[in-house]
């Protein structure tokens, strides 16, 4: 038995302490490059997850797709092992001193991008890299590599990608496919900014002119019918020339976020707001995206200081937090890239859904409440510098797949104005959602953020807006928080339900929903609550201590109120600034 039990520890600590095959492969890889105790230090089979190591990126499915490691003075060899990441796209290791590609890279099947310009790399281009179904860039150019390019390699879907072959400054020759040797003199750098026909067309040279015009001829006719926009990233001035990662952010290219917007069309706009509007896109590998295109944007430290903002919302990492997939920055742009959230926005589906499409129903509605309420705990108590969203509603609380709740644009009021201080020149925020004291102060804090959350948790309950004029036909209130106050108080709660969920509800939890959204939106920024209270109060811990206080203060309080508005219509004018005080104040 004992014997038995040590295997078993034995196995399960060997378990324990070695990563998955991923981060087995990339720490063969960081080995086999000789970087130096200071280099990739974040790369160890003993942290969990490559997904949280520096310059890897992943899907989120965990799967590594994208690694990044330029001009770090690395040498040596490419470890075989890399073969193992099979959902890699993209293998960027430009400027450094590797001297051999070796023969796995054929493996991986989902590379698209392969850059090892500028190393020492010498003998042949293996085979097996042309067996690469997905390749689109193939970058091999100032390096010391001979032979023959592998024919297969010029078997090119080009109407469907824009593919790149860099062979320059090597002693390569593209064999039967080009009639001399593809080399360079070192004055042909500027191939990947000419389009897939001119880098073919300036290579073929000797091919005869009426072919080059019959070839020319052929490709503009099937741009035209497949619709093909000659997707060249063309660099403007200021930004890089090639996609970059920061750890699990990439830069993207202007031009490609362009192309995958279709120039940014009004028909891929998915929503607008204080911050700019945002468009759905779809990338060269169709990973879809949105593409928040910022506005009125004042960053004194300029590209810097945006890279630095951008740089700590992506490190905000959560299950119900919106992940920044990437930004792309120019003299005179400021882009996000996000993933596409397939259901939209909780504001979609409670007010603007179509013919045939699903209404959220009640179950739905308290997942999003409490996943939200979670999201934003992470942002004010588990974030160092905390991050005030200052926008919190239901049009920025997006749905993905599983209609679970991720909120978004937390993080963007410092984007669009990068002065370090809680007081701004300009409330970022929508009416009705406002928290009183942000609105006649300028001033924000989390409890500004926790009255946001409120008044979403009764969009959310009565699928109404925060601010509606129709309830004024109806001698109601504007404001949908007076318009509720009023009902609970009349004990009449299922006026205020939405009439869409067609009484399929728990009218227990829809109590409990308004009382947490009251309590979150009182007038006095102190008597409201914590978020991690407001989770604990959404799973059932301390709300009705909660609101049994907030009963006898809001009774006492009205009590007050109804007493001097009765002295004041009695005639008793010195009252007359105290009452008008009570009267604008929160109800």
């Amino acid at each position: 038995m004992e014997l038995f039990l040590g295997v078993l520890l034995s196995a399960c600590l060997l378990s324990f302490v070695s990563a998955d095959s991923q981060g087995e492969a990339l720490v063969a890889l960081k080995n086999s490059l000789h970087a130096s105790a200071d280099q990739l230090r974040d790369w160890s089979p003993n942290l969990v997850s490559p997904c949280t190591w520096s310059n890897v990126r992943c899907d989120p499915n965990n799967n590594v797709i994208s690694v990044t490691l330029s001009s770090m003075n690395f040498s040596g060899t490419l470890s075989p092992k890399i073969g193992v990441l099979s959902n890699l796209t993209s293998l960027t290791l430009k400027g450094n001193g590797i001297t051999e590609i070796p023969s796995s890279l054929g493996n991986l099947k989902n590379l698209q991008f392969l850059t090892l310009s500028k190393n020492n790399l010498s003998g042949t281009v293996p085979q097996s890299i042309s067996g690469l179904p997905k390749l689109i860039n193939l970058f091999l150019d100032s390096n010391d590599l001979s032979g023959e390019v592998p024919d297969l390699l010029f078997n090119i879907p080009i109407y469907k990608y824009d593919y790149f072959l860099l062979f320059a400054g090597n002693r390569l020759n593209c064999g039967e496919n080009f009639p001399h040797p593809c080399v360079s003199n070192g004055n042909d750098s500027g191939t990947t900014k000419k389009s897939k026909v001119g880098i073919i067309v300036g290579v073929v040279g000797g091919i005869l002119v009426v072919l080059l015009f019959g070839g020319l001829l052929f490709f503009l006719y099937k741009r035209r019918q497949k619709g093909y926009k000659g997707d060249v990233f063309v660099d403007v001035e200021g930004e890089v020339d090639q996609r970059i990662a920061f750890g699990q952010l990439t830069r993207f290219a202007w031009r490609e976020l362009q192309l995958a917007t279709d120039s940014f069309s009004e028909k891929n706009v998915l929503g607008q707001g204080g911050f700019g509007k945002v468009y759905k896109g779809v990338l060269l590998d169709n990973t879809k995206v949105a593409v928040k295109r910022l506005i009125d944007f004042e960053s004194p430290g300029g590209d810097a200081a945006f890279q630095r903002e951008v740089e700590m919302i992506s490190v905000a990492v959560h299950r119900n937090l919106l992940r920044l997939i990437g930004f792309c920055t120019t003299p005179t742009e400021r882009l996000l890239v996000y993933p596409y959230m397939p259901n939209l926005s909780v504001a979609y589906r409670l007010r603007e859904v179509k013919p045939g499409e699903l209404v959220l129903d009640w179950p739905q509605r308290k997942r999003i409440a409490l996943g939200a309420a979670r999201g934003l705990e992470y942002l004010h108590e588990h974030c160092n510098p905390k991050i005030i969203h200052r926008d919190v509603k239901a049009a920025n609380v997006l749905l993905d797949e599983d209609f679970e709740a991720v909120v978004g644009d937390f993080g963007l009021a410092k984007l669009v104005d990068v002065r370090r201080t809680d007081v701004t020149t300009q409330v970022r925020g929508t009416m009705g959602h406002i928290a009183p004291e942000y609105l006649s102060t300028g001033k924000s804090s989390e409890r500004t953020d926790v009255f946001g959350y409120g008044i979403m948790l009764l969009e959310l309950v009565t699928g109404q807006r925060a601010i509606d004029f129709s309830r004024l036909e109806d001698e109601d209130d504007v404001l949908l928080l007076d318009y509720v106050k009023k009902l609970e108080r009349e004990k009449n709660l299922d006026a205020i339900v939405d009439h869409n969920l067609n009484k399929n509800y728990n009218m227990e939890d829809v109590e409990a929903m308004i009382q947490v959204a009251l309590l979150c939106t009182q007038a006095s920024p102190e008597d409201r609550p914590a978020m991690s209270e407001v989770v604990r109060m959404l799973e059932g811990e301390g709300l009705a201590e909660r609101w049994e206080e907030w009963q006898h203060v809001e009774v006492t309080r009205r009590q007050e109120y109804e007493r001097l508005q009765r002295r004041f219509y009695r005639g008793e004018d010195s009252l007359h600034n105290q009452v008008a005080i009570e009267l604008s104040g929160g109800r």
